[in-house]
């Protein structure tokens, strides 16, 4: 069982080498799968690419990717449709989620019971840290989710995510966003075309140097777009007797 672990990374390099040396430590002492990391620089103004060349340089099994357009959604579909592994996942770069979670998600999609596992910030509250400002802005969007696509998938914007390849092979075409929508449009596609979603509570910290930068306003409205679009397009496929997610 072959996996890919990415890192879409704009702007890290105050928190990349860390980042990537514990999670390069941790995967390696977890025999149970093989496993490779990609560094996805997603056209960062500072040293994020410099620095994510030496570690792979440092570390084994660590390989960049610079792409020339920012996007974290962009970054995934590039590098999972080019590769061949087995499984394909992405985390933050700032390891917000306790990487225990990650043999578990792993492990889910390997047995063949899911062909989709994400991590949920919603599921154990208690083992959530984060500011109440984004408590209550996460819990809104995935509200506005479930109420506005008819999703039971409980967090859609957590940053712990792994597909199968088959999976992705069939889902990734369809999916029209290229920044932080991508993960919203990948499960309502997955689950609305029937695959089986894992849906994982997770332990996670909210990073104070990635919340500053969120640009909120911005956020909210490329989400409303979103969903209003990916709503139209949900309808289309109804209408039109064609399988959702094809």
């Amino acid at each position: 069982m072959r996996v890919l672990v990415v890192i879409p990374a704009f702007n890290e390099e105050s928190l990349l080498a860390q980042s990537t040396a514990k999670l390069h430590s941790f995967l390696d002492s977890h025999k149970e799968f093989e496993w490779e990391i990609m560094i996805a620089d997603n056209a960062s103004t500072d040293r994020t690419l410099e620095i994510a060349a030496s570690m792979a340089r440092q570390y084994p099994r660590t390989q960049v990717m610079h792409l020339d357009r920012k996007g974290r959604g962009g970054a995934l579909k590039t590098i999972w449709t080019a590769s061949t592994a087995d499984i394909l996942s992405y985390m933050d770069a700032d390891l917000s989620t306790d990487l225990e979670a990650f043999p578990t998600l792993i492990n889910a999609l390997a047995s063949g019971k899911y062909d989709v596992g994400t991590g949920s910030r919603l599921l154990s509250p208690p083992l959530t840290t984060r500011s109440l400002n984004r408590e209550i802005m996460s819990r809104g969007y995935n509200l506005l989710v479930r109420r506005m696509l008819g999703t039971h998938f409980s967090d859609a914007q957590c940053g712990f995510k792994a597909i199968t390849r088959s999976a992705a092979q069939a889902l990734l075409p369809q999916v029209e966003d290229v920044r932080w929508f991508f993960d919203t449009e990948l499960l309502t596609l997955a689950e609305k075309a029937g695959y089986r979603i894992f849906d994982l509570p997770v332990r996670w910290t909210e990073c104070d140097k990635r919340a500053s930068r969120v640009k909120v306003f911005r956020t909210v409205i490329e989400d409303l777009r979103g969903l209003i679009r990916l709503r139209r397009k949900i309808a289309r496929m109804k209408a039109a007797h064609i399988p959702q997610g094809t």
